[in-house]
């Protein structure tokens, strides 16, 4: 896609350099740096994602026990 973008001076200079020194052009770097930014961005954003918890006594009921856990889930028929 075509667009326009207004962007410093120094930093087209820069890309300039590295598109000539790398046979590339100016769109393929600023592309890859933005891409890059993105995924740097992306990846802070889930670093920085936790789960809530919550303290508590522990499991109320015994998950190996069938019967304990059929009646704590109302099920008066145990698990077979």
């Amino acid at each position: 896609m075509r667009t326009t973008v207004t962007i410093a001076d120094d930093l087209l200079k820069a890309a300039r350099l590295e598109a000539a020194r790398d046979d590339r052009t100016v769109s393929s770097v600023l592309e890859e740096a933005l891409r890059e930014h993105l995924v740097r961005a992306r990846s802070s954003e889930m670093a920085n994602f936790t789960l809530p918890t919550f303290g508590g006594g522990g499991a109320l009921v015994d998950i190996l026990d069938k019967e304990a856990l059929a009646e704590a889930l109302g099920d008066n028929e145990p698990i077979a």
